[in-house]
């Protein structure tokens, strides 16, 4: 990409081909150059088994190359056509309580199902061998929104793959019973024809069952793209994609996905009723661009409200433009929404759009057509990277394992704990980059780990090796318990971290609903205030660590509830309580990034949200008040130079360029 990409989905099909040559003329007066096209299409070019309709595809993809605009071509196995559903019962998706789910939507398929399958290469070959050279399609959309409805499907079919996915990865049914602990229970198997999906039975389904399921449930998604990817790849040298669903699709492993596409597209929609859903804005870029290992793409978001929430509420003023540049700011060198133009009918007619119901004589439209001067001006950051000294802890299969059930406590959610402390580092203008538990670390100051329940023996590994050699770590309660098995890790907990943390826990003591509890820091520690925690307490038993803060009340008054441990040339830190912005965080996680010497912006509010990428400071300005920010350069957005201080007017965005 030589210029930050612009455009959405486009679906003519569901308007007269008059209003196509409409369309292209106002892309090209919105500064649109790309469009994801042909996405949900199956039945309409292929009506019948073998037999193809490409005249309206044929005339649209022409008529957009000729105005310019490229062709991110779908591929529209998402929504496979009622003639095939009702030749191949089969291929429709069973739930887990086994009842076989109807038509009449998208995804309702079974990703195992050998019909399936066959259908999707059939028609993607097609596609291919017709579009796969031509000039004006420049990216691949492989599919829509992989594990959206269907993550997982319990039919015979899926059983029986799974049988052979575990065959393959354990060799011996014996390796199976040991890694799984079938000895619990008497849970023994003699085959793998014996082992059954976990669909729904009684209560305690062995963990290490689910947690293979759910591995095994992703990489099926995985095999079908890679099916669509090779089949195109016999036809066109063209890069493809799938638009991911980071971070609010919890059944696809993202990390294993990476290196699978060619490039890393994301969608992302708001949560209109979170106050701070700019910060999970923030937080899906950043893990967007980790998975990514660079700049990615923002394949879907939303002009405006969306049609799939309790409430959609529209953006206020401003609203499309901050999101938009927030995550160019966090390494999107593309930005898409879903869709081009409003639908008059069908599930999604109510979700916004570059054009909507309106027309052009709209907010939305003059916002869409202002955004698309904005990246005009910023292709100096097109292929830059984001500047992170603090990492963040991510691991789909800690989040699997930690909310199944029979935990120590119902209010254990992965989320919660990762969401708190990146929100409390966003808001002390902290630029973070998310990593796996056995990823190289050595780049970052201080790594966080808010919620690493399992921890395998290389992360273990790893995690103390980066204390040693100068990191500074810190660690929240239930981390570091099991391994990839959902195995405990022997010894006393936590097993894993216990040496680097420098204490060991007698036991766990959850809190009550709702009940909270006083903290006091230690006489020394530079630590001040009385702090609450909430959800969790342990009894800590000090074995190398010193007690930064102790409870001072619940189960465990007097013992330590905040550690400090030295360890080679770095410090490993640990939390065993929820502590909230308010109620402590803030100052623990100032103390650990200045002993870890991580610099932080001074003096400006915290809902500004501060970036530099590729020779830019983003400035992002949350609050209803003009505010001021120190620095000195050009906006590469209107050209304004400041000198010292830069003015960010009330919810609107500097990008201010290295002078």
């Amino acid at each position: 990409m030589q210029t930050i990409r612009y455009g959405g989905d486009y679906n003519p099909e569901q308007w007269p081909e008059e209003v196509w040559r409409e369309d292209v003329r106002l892309m090209r007066e919105a500064g649109v150059d790309l469009v994801s096209l042909g996405v949900f299409n199956w039945g309409i070019i292929e009506p019948a088994p073998g037999e193809y309709d490409w005249s309206g595809l044929d005339e649209v993809v022409e008529l957009l190359h000729g105005n310019g605009i490229g062709v991110n071509l779908g591929t529209p196995t998402s929504s496979p056509p009622a003639w095939l559903r009702r030749a191949h019962p089969e291929i429709r998706l069973v739930d887990a309580e086994g009842r076989t789910l109807a038509g009449g939507s998208r995804h309702g398929v079974c990703p195992s199902a050998p019909a399936y399958r066959d259908a999707c290469e059939s028609i993607v070959d097609q596609l291919a061998r017709r579009y796969g050279t031509h000039p004006a399609v420049e990216l691949w959309h492989v599919h829509n929104e992989y594990g959206w409805a269907n993550v997982e499907c319990y039919c015979e079919a899926s059983t029986a793959a799974f049988q052979a996915w575990l065959a393959d990865k354990y060799g011996e049914v014996d390796r199976l019973n040991d890694a799984w602990g079938t000895a619990f229970w008497g849970l023994v198997y003699r085959s793998f024809d014996q082992v059954e999906a976990p669909a729904a039975a009684p209560p305690g389904v062995n963990p290490a069952l689910q947690l293979d399921w759910k591995r095994f449930s992703n990489d099926e998604h995985i095999a079908n793209y890679r099916l669509q990817r090779e089949t195109i790849a016999r036809h066109s040298p063209v890069p493809a994609t799938t638009n991911f669903m980071i971070p609010n699709c919890e059944g696809m492993d993202y990390w294993r996905w990476a290196g699978a596409v060619d490039v890393v597209s994301n969608n992302h929609y708001l949560i209109a009723e979170r106050e701070d859903h700019q910060i999970e804005l923030a937080m899906s870029a950043d893990l967007t661009r980790a998975v990514a290992g660079g700049p990615w793409m923002v394949m879907e978001h939303s002009t405006s409200a969306v049609n799939w929430q309790p409430r959609n509420i529209a953006k206020t003023p401003g609203e499309l433009r901050r999101n938009s540049l927030a995550h160019v700011a966090r390494g999107a060198d593309g930005l898409m929404f879903f869709q081009w133009r409003a639908s008059r009918a069908g599930a999604e007619k109510f979700h916004s759009a570059m054009v909507p119901h309106g027309g052009t004589d709209t907010g939305v439209w003059r916002d869409v057509t202002a955004l698309g001067n904005d990246l005009k001006r910023l292709s100096d950051v097109v292929g830059s990277g984001v500047e992170a000294d603090v990492a963040v802890l991510w691991d789909w299969e800690s989040w699997w394992a930690l909310e199944l059930e029979w935990r120590p406590s119902v209010d254990l959610r992965y989320r919660e704990r990762v969401e708190a402390y990146y929100a409390a580092l966003w808001r002390q203008h902290v630029t973070v980059d998310f990593a796996h538990p056995e990823a190289d670390l050595s780049g970052y100051r201080l790594v966080v780990a808010p919620s690493s329940y399992v921890l395998t023996d290389a992360a273990s590994k790893n995690l103390r090796g980066y204390v040693e050699n100068g990191g500074h770590l810190l660690v929240s309660y239930f981390s570091g318990i099991v391994d990839e098995h959902d195995t405990v890790h022997p010894g006393a907990h936590p097993g894993a971290l216990r040496e680097t943390l420098g204490l060991w826990i007698e036991e766990f003591h959850p809190l009550h609903e709702g009940e909270a509890l006083g903290l006091e820091s230690a006489s020394g520690t530079g630590l001040g205030g009385v702090w609450a925690g909430r959800i969790w307490s342990e009894h800590v038993r000090l074995d190398g660590a010193e007690a930064v803060a102790r409870f001072a009340s619940g189960p465990d008054e007097g013992r330590p509830a905040l550690t400090r441990h030295d360890l080679g040339r770095g410090t490993a830190w640990y939390a065993a309580t929820a502590l909230d912005e308010s109620t402590g965080l803030n100052e623990l996680l100032a103390t650990a990034l200045d002993a870890a010497g991580v610099q932080r912006l001074q003096g400006v509010p915290e809902n500004v949200e501060v970036v530099r990428r590729g020779g830019h400071r983003f400035l992002i300005n949350h609050t209803g008040q003009d505010v001021q920010v120190p620095g000195s350069g050009v906006d590469a957005l209107d050209g304004t130079a400041y000198d010292g201080r830069v003015t960010v007017p009330a919810g609107a965005v500097v990008v201010l360029a290295d002078a």
